[in-house]
């Protein structure tokens, strides 16, 4: 799977989405142009999450676009997803690929040039680096301040990994993240809390794209 290729991602969190389910949201971001949809949801139990997994699994093989789990290896085995998101202190990369196949997509989150050459040797897919301009969401990992587009395009420049900027990211100011070196960028509440998701999802996806 081409990681290179993903512009628009969506992270998932039903505590935002104004009282629609997530797989409301994410299927008008598939309508607005994602490239790719990661269940987080971490509000929510591992059930619901399962469930919710499932009906994101055919939504998205529908669209033809990946699906990734945030931190859960056994999640993202059970709903058959295509790999799985890992944070710092998450299992190894070793340990998903064993788990999900060396066909799944494994990413690691970054926020130094120093962890991002480490999830490279360790033979992540993608790097998730953030918060680029701070959020105040508990679902995102990362400086609350934001570690700033220098940081990002520090990150991009320190290895051959697709870079996926994420924190505070939003249509307005995606463009300066490409402009330091990133591949893409993902977003959560630019997309789950918008009043029209796919409106929200196809602005990203204009801007980044142009």
């Amino acid at each position: 799977m081409n990681t290179t290729e993903w512009q628009t991602y969506l992270v998932t969190a039903e505590s935002r989405s104004a009282g629609r389910t997530t797989p409301e949201v994410v299927g008008a971001a598939l309508d607005g142009g994602v490239d790719v949809v990661q269940l987080r949801d971490k509000a929510t139990s591992a059930r619901e999450r399962y469930e919710t997994g499932l009906q994101l699994r055919e939504l998205t093989a529908d669209a033809g676009v990946p699906l990734l789990v945030n931190d859960r290896i056994d999640l993202a085995a059970a709903i058959d997803a295509d790999g799985v998101h890992l944070g710092q202190s998450d299992l190894p990369v070793a340990v998903a690929r064993e788990q999900l196949g060396e066909d799944a997509v494994v990413g690691v989150s970054a926020s130094t040039a120093e962890q991002a050459r480490a999830a490279e040797a360790a033979g992540a897919d993608y790097l998730g680096v953030g918060a680029v301009y701070g959020t105040d969401s508990k679902d995102v990992s990362g400086d609350r301040d934001g570690i700033g587009t220098e940081r990002v395009a520090a990150v991009a420049d320190a290895v051959e990994l697709p870079v996926i900027g994420i924190g505070g990211i939003d249509a307005n100011n995606a463009a300066p993240v490409i402009e330091a070196g990133a591949t893409g960028v993902a977003v959560l509440s630019a997309i789950t809390a918008a009043e029209d998701p796919e409106t929200a999802a196809a602005a990203l996806r204009e801007t980044v794209t142009e």
